[in-house]
This record gives C-alpha cells, structure tokens and sequence, in this order.
C-alpha cells in the first residue's frame, strides 16, 4: 500500500506543480509546455528531489504521447489539406528534405553528429516546427486566416502528418550498417499497417462507433475511444514500430466519422492531464548544470537554428508563387522546433541514437526557441519594410510577382475593389452585386479563387497590399475601396498604396480595435468600421426593443454610442456609383 501510495502522491505533485507552472507561463504570455519543462526540472532528481519513484511517472507519461498523437489524427482533416494541398504536400516536403539534408551534412561534417543516422536524425527533429506555439501566436495577432497565416498553418498540419511516417522509420536508423534494409523493412512494416488501419477504417471502426454510440452511455464511449488509441498503438508497438505513430493512425481512422467531434471532447481532458506528464517528464531529465555549462553553445544553436529555417522556408513559400511578405512572414513564423520534436528526441535517446549531453542540448535549444516564437514573428514586417526599400529587391520581386490568376475585365473603369473575400468581403460582394454595381475581388487564396471563379465574380490572384497587384486592378479607376482584411498590418499598407495611386479614392476600412480606428481614419479612410462592435450594437438594440424601448430612443443611444466610438470619424460616406451591366470575367494569364 504504501508504494501505491507513493505512485499516487508522485502523481498529485507533478500534476499540482505542472498546474502553477503552467500559470506562471502562461501570465507571462510564454507556452504553457515551458512551464511543464520548468516544472520538472524542479521537482525532479536534479531539483527538489520531490518524486519517489520518477520511472513511474515517465511510464505514465507515454500515455500521454499516445494521447496527443491520438488527439491530432482525429483533429486532421483531408479535407483542410486539400484547400492549400500544393504549399502543404510540395512545399512541406521540399521544407523537411532541405532542413534535414542540410543538417545532417553539417552535423556529419563538423564531427556534431557521430555518423550519418546521428546526423539524418537531427535533421528530422529540428525540421519540424511547433503547430499549437505558431497557432496561438497567429491567434493572439489576428492573422490565422491571412495568407500567410494559411500557408504556416498549411506546412505544419503537413509536418504534424509526416510526424507518423518518421516514428515508423526512426527504429531503422539504428541500424546504420544496414540502413536501406532496415528502412525497407521499415516502410513495408508501416505500409502493411497503414492497409490495415484504411480497412478498419472504412469497416470497423464506424460501426464499432455507431454501436456504442448507441447506447447513449458516455462512459462506455470514453472508453472505448481510450481503448482504440491504446489498442492500435499497442499493435504498432508489436509490429516494431512507434507506439505513437499506431495513435495517429487510430486517431486519424476516427476522423472523418459523425463521431469524431465527441470522441475528441472526451479525450480532450485526458490528453492535456497526460501531456502534461509528458512534458514535465522531460523537464526531469534536464542537468541545469549542464545547461549552464553549455548556455553559449545552446544560443548559438538557437540563432542558426532559427535563421537557418527561416532561409530555408522562406525561398520554398516563394517557389509556390507567394509574395515576398507572404514568404518573409511564414519562413519568421515557423522558425522555430516543434512540441512534438521532443517525443521525436526522447525516441532518439532511449535508442541509443543520441547521447545524454545532446538530448539535453536539443532540449535547451527547443525550449527558447519556442519562447522566442511571438518576438521572431514580430520582426516580419520590419524585415519587410527595410528590404522594401532596396531598389534591387523591388525590381527583383516585381519581375516575379504578376499576379499568377486573374478573371476580370480587360478593360476596367468605375468598379468597387474589394480586399479579402472572407465573410465581411462575401456579404460586401453579393450587396454590390445584387445591386448591379461592378466588383473586383483581390485575394491570395487559392480556395477563395476556385469559390470565385465557380460564382462568376471578377478576381485578382495576389496580396491586395501590393502596389503591382493595386496598380494590375486599376486601383486609379475605381469608385471606392473596400478593404475587408482580418490582418490590421495589411490593411494599413493597402489603404497606403492605394492611396498613393489614387489619392482622391474612396476608401472604407476594417478595423480590429478602437485604437486602428483612429490609425486608419489618419492614413485617410474615408469610413472605418469595428466588425464586433457594430454586431455588439445591433445586438443590444435588438434587446432594447424586445425589453420595450422606444425605437425612436434606441436609435438615438445607439446613435449616441456610435459617435463616442467613431468620433473621430467624418459621418457615413454614401457610394456615388452608377448601376452598370457587369461584363462576363474572362480568364486571362496575369
């Protein structure tokens, strides 16, 4: 009793620490997965020697590998792939061969790595970058739904898969006298899994499913789904493979099933409880005095590391016909190691791929990374802005950046522009339509384009705050401006270069929050408009009426709210433009 005692306070500890580290972290605006690490370094046997038995925990902490990988096969969708799938496939993997090519052949050369496999698989745990760091930070900024927050997004759903197809393979490199057997077997081993799982999946698992869905029993669905990921996982474990990869594949066999979205609430909680383990488990194996003993070589890491990713991502964004902003942003955004480098790292090191002072230097350099994500993504748009002003730069991506769609008038007079086709830029749109006025949508989307080649709107392939796309839409015509981007960056540069061609242009603007207001209405927006805070007015107005108000009164308040908001503002601008027969959009090569 008192050893199952002791497993059950182990467990108390690290959960109650992780909880506080995890609150630290994140007041600090930093990944809670930092304040896991520092978690266990603390309680662990290099710290405050707070754990009996720290073997127990780190078994404990598989299963919460086995959970998060579980947790994002059932979070993948084919079908979010298949809307950016050429940057996602073509790109991604020309991202992970370079990285890993270009650091195996370093490490090898420089005597870091011992041989080649050691070399291969550094390379493949610094290719990866972090999917939920890169999400939160896109989050936090406004910018998941920009262009080049898809394209991030895109490459790392991309990573997060390819993740499967490296746990099969990694047991092969430890066998380098024979690696290309090994690898074969490998990949035979995997494939014949991958058949099976695809059968199960299309058999099995629905009905399986749909039975115990059923029975209206949540616990029996909880478990069930519990023991599908531990199951399959358990198969690949057997098989040679990874545990982790067989809980991809489970998860991702769930996927696509009516049942995806309850299974995934109900092993929500139990991937966060285990993850948790997981990573304070790590923390436990950190030597801080080794850390401070390598401090120098682990920042000097970190600073090739992430310069190096960026240089590498960078290019492969504009090989794809993305701008340079798009290309700058993605290669500073996702420049950084992945969470799941770490389950890749401890792999390595329970094989005997790596040794104890490398793991531990993998580890320091991921952790700052990390913490260095938000900073890194900050200095884009100054990257830009100073290589902006390179006239070399200029002319190079001009010859490069035509817009590479187009389905619009040859000739273009008196028609409305409008930035971004999200669901403001859509309802804009049909408006105008249904009214008769001529449109021109500019977007760097290629799931948008498909939308707006199939309705028939005119359209321009490209980022509307460019001054060559401006310029290709013949911005110096146009009646008005309509700029419905989510990113605030972008929709400042856009009313500025359009503005700059057409200075006498009727522009309206988006804003995020009070303060872009008064930016966009001084960079000369003739109207400014806070989404949320006009559907937070029309919402209270509708209650105001239904509690019994006077109309009349109501649209005074409201009115009165409005102006104490847009103050700054001149009043509502109403469009002088002329019903006109829209002419068929015909598609020409840019």
């Amino acid at each position: 009793m008192a050893i199952e005692h002791g497993i059950v306070l182990d467990f108390a500890t690290v959960l109650g620490t992780s909880a506080i580290g995890g609150y630290i972290a994140n007041k600090l605006r930093q990944p809670v997965i930092l304040g896991y690490l520092v978690t266990g370094l603390i309680i662990g046997p290099f710290g405050l020697q707070l754990l009996s038995d720290a073997a127990q925990t780190e078994a404990l902490a598989e299963i919460g590998v086995a959970f998060l990988l579980f947790a994002l096969g059932m979070e993948f969708s084919l079908s979010e792939l298949g809307r950016v799938r050429k940057i996602a496939i073509e790109g991604s993997l020309l991202q992970l061969g370079l990285t890993t090519a270009i650091v195996a052949a370093a490490t090898t050369l420089t005597g870091w790595a011992k041989d080649l496999p050691e070399g291969v698989f550094l390379g493949v745990v610094l290719a990866l970058s972090s999917t939920a760091v890169v999400l939160k930070t896109l989050s936090d900024r406004g910018e998941t739904n920009t262009p080049h927050g898809q394209v991030m997004l895109a490459i790392l759903i991309a990573q997060d898969i390819a993740l499967g197809l490296m746990l099969a393979v990694l047991p092969a490199l430890t066998q380098p006298e024979d690696l290309g057997q090994a690898l074969a077997i490998a990949l035979l081993k995997a494939s014949a899994f991958l058949g099976a799982a695809i059968l199960a999946g299309k058999w099995v698992v629905p009905r399986l499913m749909s039975a115990v869905a059923a029975t209206e029993s949540n616990e029996i669905f909880l478990l069930t789904t519990i023991a599908w990921c531990l199951g399959v996982a358990f198969v690949t474990a057997e098989l040679g493979l990874s545990i982790e990869m067989g809980a991809f594949v489970a998860g991702v066999t769930i996927a696509e099933l009516d049942q995806a979205d309850q299974a995934l609430s109900k092993i929500l909680p139990l991937r966060d409880t285990f993850a948790s383990l997981f990573f304070a488990s790590i923390g436990m194996l950190i030597d801080p005095h080794l850390l401070i003993e390598e401090i120098f070589p682990i920042l000097g890491l970190v600073v090739l590391v992430m310069i190096g990713k960026a240089a590498i991502v960078t290019p492969v964004v504009l090989r794809f016909g993305y701008s340079f902003k798009t290309a700058v942003f993605a290669g500073f955004g996702i420049n950084q190691i992945g969470e799941f480098s770490f389950i890749l790292a401890a792999q390595g090191l329970a094989m005997g791929l790596i040794d104890k002072k490398l793991y531990l230097l993998l580890l320091g350099t991921t952790a700052i990374a990390l913490m260095l994500t938000p900073l890194s993504l900050a200095t884009a748009p100054w990257i830009v802005k100073v290589a902006g002003r390179w006239s070399w730069v200029n002319k190079y991506f001009s010859s490069l950046g035509e817009p590479k769609l187009t389905s619009m008038p040859d000739e273009l007079a008196g028609q409305v522009v409008v930035a971004g086709y999200g669901r403001i830029g859509q309802t804009i749109v049909k408006v105008l339509r249904d009214q008769g006025y001529p449109v021109l949508v500019i977007d760097n989307s290629e799931a948008v384009i498909n939308k707006l080649r199939e309705a028939k709107i005119p359209y321009l392939f490209g980022d509307a705050d460019s001054e060559l796309v401006l310029e290709k839409a013949r911005i110096d015509r146009a009646k008005a401006l309509a700029i419905a981007l989510p990113d605030p960056a972008s929709t400042r540069l856009v009313l500025q270069h359009a503005l700059k061609i057409a200075p006498d242009l009727d522009a309206i603007a988006r804003a995020r929050d009070g303060a872009e207001i008064e930016r966009l209405t001084n960079l000369g927006a003739k109207e400014v408009v806070q989404p949320e805070f006009e559907a937070a007015l029309e919402l209270t107005s509708h209650l105001l009426l239904t509690l019994g108000e006077d109309s009349d009164d109501v649209r005074q308040l409201t009115g009165t709210i409005r102006q104490d908001c847009y103050g700054i503002n001149p009043p509502p601008q109403t469009l002088a433009i002329e019903p006109q027969v829209e002419p068929e959009p015909q598609e020409m090569a840019a």
